[in-house]
């Protein structure tokens, strides 16, 4: 089964070697690659945005397919994450999502026949000068996959269904699709069929994936998001998981130790 959008990718020639099937354990434990770059907001604060490379795995295949951005913002100097407490204007916004993109496809080193998956922040995505800049920047980068897929932060907590939709419709190209970013939450999830995603990204950091009850939430959840989506991506899933995941209906994965939350 190909990532979304795009077929499974080949290890570029300078780039690390094929990650190994799910079982094998040494793909999903090994470090990540990173970069970070510095970031002048339009207020003079001083940011720091670092940039991790994770690989994709496809659970029914039980191979990585591809491979995804994580992004942190911190202020510099300080180890606190800078989303969540202080607001940035949406220009800064762009400007971050634009360096990630550049940034982000150096990290991935991907050919002409790769898939990658990079972030970017929903306020970028909701106006159309920034879903050009987006468009521009992802595919005319010099290193630009086969399939870039946007994985679209924050905007199912904020905007309607419409919204999305509208949104999404205007970014999906024959190089570029989209994977919406969504909360665990059931009932916000079950109304993103509207939004005609075809993947739905959803952190299970924060839900209990230990034991049958807790496991049952999970079930929940992913159920939810194969109703609103042909493809469901879960973000942190415990390696001992992916099995039941994949039975649960889950399509894709990014494994994580428990002890790195981040995304």
């Amino acid at each position: 089964m190909a990532y979304p959008g795009g077929p499974a990718p080949h290890a570029p020639e300078s780039g690390p070697a094929p990650a190994s099937p799910i079982g094998d354990g040494s793909a999903y434990a090994a470090p990540y690659e990173s970069l970070t770059f510095p970031y002048l907001t339009r207020g003079r604060r001083e940011l720091c945005v670092t940039l991790a490379a994770q690989p994709v795995f496809d659970l029914v295949a039980q191979r990585a397919v591809s491979r995804r951005v994580r992004r942190i913002i911190r202020h510099k100097g300080g180890e606190r994450s800078l989303l969540g407490r202080r607001t940035l204007e949406a220009a800064d916004l762009r400007r971050i999502d634009l360096q990630t993109l550049g940034h982000g496809l150096d990290l991935l080193r991907l050919n002409s026949e790769d898939s990658g998956v990079l972030p970017a922040f929903w306020r970028t995505a909701a106006t159309s000068h920034g879903r050009f800049a987006l468009l521009y920047a992802g595919l005319q980068h010099h290193s630009a996959p086969a399939m870039l897929l946007l994985e679209i932060m924050g905007g199912p907590e904020v905007a309607g269904v419409e919204a999305l939709a509208e949104a999404i419709g205007h970014l999906q190209t024959e190089r570029l699709n989209v994977i919406l970013h969504v909360a665990p939450d059931a009932d916000l999830i079950a109304g993103m069929g509207g939004t005609e995603a075809h993947c739905l990204a959803i952190d299970f950091a924060g839900v209990d994936q230990a034991g049958a009850r807790g496991w049952e939430e999970a079930t929940r959840l992913i159920a939810a998001a194969r109703q609103a989506a042909t493809q469901v991506l879960i973000l942190n899933l415990r390696p001992e998981s992916g099995t039941a995941a994949a039975a649960a209906g889950a399509t894709h994965a990014v494994f994580a130790p428990m002890e790195l939350l981040t995304v």
